[in-house]
């Protein structure tokens, strides 16, 4: 049974760019271009236990799990998005079939206390910095959320998932920004091949702190990425002092 839809947002589109030299991903929105969270996160991100975790496995093992992982988390997304929506769909491959039974569980697990929700793959932008998709924006146990589907080989560790974190806040950052709304809360929704299901939350002080530190990120992406801080539109030193002034 598909979710109940709220059309209390009217959400515009942008255009997801990638760059075929690099594999970096920037969004277009109203002519505007923008970089993506998970862009940001990625260039600003520690890489020392990556780098550890490939030399320890090798590199070529390495690319293959990092390849099925990724194929299977966009089999799962598919699978979720479509009940969401309501539309029929299945994949029959072996991907697919290792997929299903992982989306299944979060529906179970995950998606009971959403009584609505306004928008499912929504692109969301904040004007002049930066932009992304989230995979849920919804009423969940009342609260607005801004809500994250991942799939992981293993359980997590709440110390291992700071950048799912600082991802869904800097979407309920841009939504309350361009939309007017008060997201309150993010939720991570995990679930493992063996179908663990994990659950994170962060809404409050906790959620603002996570926003602050995204845009901590933003600001060494942009110093990292010179030119781009040459064409934003918006001082980051001026809205980080904002930030900390109004707790926004």
């Amino acid at each position: 049974m598909s979710l109940k839809k709220s059309n209390k947002y009217s959400y515009i589109q942008g255009k997801q760019i990638t760059d075929v030299d690099t594999g970096t991903r920037f969004y277009d929105f109203q002519g505007m271009r923008l970089p993506s969270v998970t862009t940001v996160l990625a260039k600003t991100k520690n890489q020392s236990y990556l780098t550890a975790w490939k030399n320890k496995v090798g590199h070529e093992k390495a690319e293959s799990i990092k390849n099925l992982s990724s194929k299977r988390g966009t089999a799962m997304h598919k699978f979720l998005e479509s009940h969401i929506q309501g539309v029929g769909y299945d994949d029959l491959t072996p991907i697919g079939c290792e997929a299903k039974p992982m989306a299944q569980k979060i529906i179970e697990m995950g998606l009971t206390p959403i009584s609505e929700y306004h928008g499912s793959e929504v692109m969301l932008h904040y004007p002049g910095l930066y932009a992304g998709s989230t995979d849920l924006v919804c009423t969940h146990n009342g609260l607005e959320t801004i809500v994250d589907f991942k799939q992981s080989n293993r359980a997590k560790r709440e110390e291992w998932i700071e950048d799912y974190y600082i991802q869904i806040a800097a979407y309920a950052m841009a939504h309350d920004a361009y939309y007017g709304s008060t997201i309150q809360q993010g939720v991570i929704m995990v679930c493992t091949p063996d179908l663990y299901y994990q659950e994170f939350k962060c809404s409050g002080a906790e959620l603002k702190k996570w926003k602050h530190k995204f845009l901590r990120r933003l600001d060494h992406y942009h110093e990292l990425i010179h030119d781009e801080k040459e064409i934003a539109n918006i001082d980051m030193t001026e809205l980080l002092e904002k930030f900390e002034k109004d707790g926004k």
